[in-house]
């Protein structure tokens, strides 16, 4: 098993993994695997897209996966006329 070497962070870096972690609801020592792994700029996109997409299923509503397939079958269906694909 490899040994670990510490990691050092600096205040700043400290602090906006603590904020990072808060506003996710994970841990700080879940946070800092994802931060290792991806870099701070990216968790801190993900975290902002992960909420924006959420505020705009709660505004617009959500459908079910299911009922999704659904509606596209039904789209590309009337798209062709109701004609079924043929093999080439």
């Amino acid at each position: 098993m490899k040994s670990m070497r510490p990691v050092a962070l600096t205040p700043a870096q400290q602090s906006r993994l603590e904020k990072l972690a808060r506003d996710s609801g994970r841990s700080i020592a879940q946070t800092l695997r994802f931060v290792l792994r991806d870099g701070f700029d990216f968790c801190e996109w993900e975290l902002r897209e992960s909420r924006a997409a959420d505020d705009d299923a709660k505004a617009r509503g959500a459908v079910a996966h299911r009922d999704a397939q659904r509606q596209a079958r039904e789209a590309i269906v009337t798209a062709h006329g109701g004609r079924s694909r043929q093999a080439a």
